[in-house]
């Protein structure tokens, strides 16, 4: 069996998994998809998962911790 290891900020977008002949076919059992939530190995009590970028800019970036302890949970 095929299986798949998502690691995400967002895992309600994967629920859409579960319908249709995807759906049918993680039913089946033909595959598996495993979501982790990267947001529970942050040790922050707000479970914060980004920071402004060093420098200046625009947008967020990504801190490293939570991304690394979810990896080696998985």
């Amino acid at each position: 069996m095929i299986n798949f290891k998502v690691l995400t900020l967002f895992p309600e977008v994967f629920e859409v998994l579960n319908s249709g002949i995807i759906g049918k076919a993680l039913q089946n059992n033909l595959f598996e998809v495993n979501v982790t939530n990267i947001r529970d190995y942050s040790t922050d009590k707000h479970k914060k998962c980004d920071d402004y970028p060093f420098g200046g800019g625009a947008g967020m970036v990504m801190t490293p911790e939570p991304i690394h302890n979810a990896i080696m949970a998985v």
